[in-house]
């Protein structure tokens, strides 16, 4: 079987990979870019959206053997989740935009 493994650059989505690729499926990972600009997520604590994410789910596809692409959808997240943030918290609002993303 065919399947798209969604790999945020965590361990958990590399190794559903891994055992995806062992279990004999045809896998191929992918990584969505949220940003134009990644460096502006990067905070210096460890969380998501970052450059390092990106190169962290590249580097488990390699040592997995699996092939790798990353697709960007920053406008649609920056449309969905990032707009509706904006808007909520100025209406006065405690948005939570991992409820929108996820």
């Amino acid at each position: 079987m065919k399947l798209i493994a969604a790999m945020s650059g965590g361990v958990d989505s590399a190794v559903a990979a891994a055992r995806a690729k062992e279990a004999g499926h045809d896998v191929i990972g992918v990584h969505l870019a949220l940003s134009k600009n990644p460096k502006k997520y990067r905070s210096g604590a460890r969380g998501c959206c970052t450059i390092e994410d990106s190169h962290d789910a590249r580097r488990a596809a390699d040592v997995i053997g699996i092939p790798f692409y990353i697709w960007d959808m920053s406008d649609e997240f920056h449309e969905n989740v990032v707009e509706n943030f904006l808007s909520e918290y100025a209406a006065g609002n405690t948005p939570n935009p991992c409820l929108r993303c996820n």
